[in-house]
């Protein structure tokens, strides 16, 4: 893409996770092209890499709208998630080195400190919890990894559910980020795929927790975060 279109993309990729676009909203291409400043080809090329990302859905008449997941595609997302990010965290484990060790530990503790305010800082928290998945890919060291798990990561449902967790789950969070990187200081492969999977599949239930409330128009709490 060109750096336009690398512009777009990033602009509406933003708006889409951080919820300013929701689930269902038409993407007009002209309307865009004004917020973004650039022209509507840019966000035409912008548009068809969200649609790769499952970000963006277009119709048969070619109008575009933001992805709305069912719980099924959710669920399909979060098991991915849960092999692919188990399977990077065995390899992180074994070959993690004492440089990302320290990052892992400053980020969990700054999930501790956003979700310790009385007034929990939920966005704080997500850009910490998203930089201590993205050192786990690093410390993995696959590319190939990388690419697959990224779009899943940064889905929007992350962001939404983020939103209703009650401060039992940003605990859970922080506990299980902990026993991560104690099977990271020890090397266990084994132990740190175990840990990450069952920590996305808890985040699953979570999320299937407050879908249900939110499909009622309720979405009160969750059990869970990843």
């Amino acid at each position: 893409m060109t750096k336009a279109s690398d512009r777009a993309y990033e602009a509406i990729r933003g708006m889409i996770l951080s919820g300013e676009l929701s689930s269902g909203d038409p993407l007009r291409e002209e309307a865009l092209a004004q917020v973004c400043g650039v022209s509507r080809t840019p966000i035409r090329e912008a548009l068809k890499q969200l649609e790769v990302d499952m970000l963006v859905t277009r119709t048969e008449s070619q109008r575009s709208y933001v992805a709305d997941w069912s719980l099924d595609d959710v669920a399909d997302a979060f098991e991915l998630r849960a092999m692919l990010e188990g399977h990077a965290a065995k390899l992180a484990a074994e070959r993690m080195t004492d440089e990302i060790l320290i990052a892992l530990r400053y980020c969990n503790n700054a999930i501790y400190e956003a979700i310790s305010k009385p007034d929990p800082d939920v966005n704080a928290f997500l850009d910490h919890n998203r930089e201590l998945h993205a050192l786990v890919l690093k410390a993995a060291g696959s590319r190939r990894l990388t690419n697959l798990l990224t779009a899943l990561i940064e889905q929007p449902v992350v962001w939404r559910t983020a939103h209703h967790y009650d401060p039992k789950a940003f605990e859970c969070s922080h506990s299980e980020h902990a026993d991560l990187i104690s099977a990271f200081e020890r090397r266990d492969g084994a132990w740190a795929e175990a840990i990450m999977a069952g920590h996305i599949r808890r985040a699953f239930h979570a999320y299937a927790d407050a879908h249900k409330g939110m499909t009622k128009g309720v979405g009160e709490t969750e059990r869970g975060a990843a």
